[in-house]
């Protein structure tokens, strides 16, 4: 299996695709083992595509300290050095669009282009909803909570009106949390996550940025994802129709992005 020793760690990565490179940066609890995930979407037909557990998840390792957003950029900067990949686009989703930003303002030779989706800049920008609070409900609870703040239309109207549909999401979400689960990685991730500001320094994002988000998000909600686009200096913000999850509820929205970045490149 691939892995690269980069910033103090040992890192599980992998590569689809061809064409012009792409790092991606997945969202909370993100692990290369689950299906589906971004190769079985539109981006390894479209770019070489490099993905990696993120530290405490995964096959990535899982250090017994506290982690820092900074952390993460410089894990993402040290894979892309380790495979020699000097200056690419990159996309982060959700948490990884907080990683992306870091990796943007703390490394910004290894970064060409940056796509952020359903993210928030933190601070006074506003931050995405404190996930971590959720891990204090029981399953079924948090389950419910997520799906509804995944998705603001799913209120209790929609719910009574579409029982089996509702069913159905219980159902993929419960079924979705891997037993094998790092539970105290995944914590730290959290933590990292409550503490993520750029806010203040996003003026000093100096490359072509596109935002993109659902209507729909709880998570990351609109406001945030404008105030971002207010912030940064050659920003382009494009909604679509969804929740946290646009880009696979939305069939416009991953030709959107492919479309932005070959036009960018």
């Amino acid at each position: 299996m691939p892995f690269v020793h980069a910033n103090g760690i040992r890192i599980y990565y992998e590569l689809r695709g061809s064409g012009q490179k792409l790092l991606f940066i997945s969202g909370t609890g993100g692990d290369l083992r689950n299906r589906p995930n971004v190769f079985d979407g539109p981006l390894p037909d479209a770019f070489e595509v490099l993905a990696f557990d993120q530290r405490g998840l995964g096959q990535t390792d899982k250090p017994e300290a506290e982690y820092r957003m900074r952390d993460y950029a410089d894990d993402a900067a040290g894979v892309l050095s380790e495979l020699g990949w000097d200056r690419v686009p990159v996309m982060g989703v959700s948490f990884g669009g907080m990683v992306a930003q870091e990796l943007a303002l703390c490394h910004p030779e290894r970064v060409s282009a940056l796509v952020l989706a359903c993210t928030s800049a933190g601070g006074a920008g506003g931050a995405s909803y404190p996930l971590q609070e959720l891990e204090a409900l029981s399953e079924p609870d948090r389950i419910e909570h997520q799906l509804v703040l995944s998705d603001t239309r799913r209120d209790s109207q929609w719910r009574s009106a579409n029982p089996d549909r509702w069913s159905n999401l219980v159902r993929i979400a419960r079924e979705a949390r891997r037993t094998d689960r790092d539970e105290a990685g995944g914590r730290r991730q959290l933590e990292a996550r409550s503490g993520h500001d750029t806010w203040e320094r996003l003026p000093g994002i100096d490359l072509p940025v596109l935002l993109v988000g659902g209507r729909y998000d709880g998570i990351a909600p609109m406001a945030n994802m404008v105030a971002m686009a207010e912030r940064i200096p050659a920003a382009r913000l494009e909604f679509f129709e969804g929740g946290h999850l646009f880009l696979v509820q939305d069939r416009s929205a991953y030709p959107f992005v492919i479309q932005w970045l070959k036009e960018t490149l």
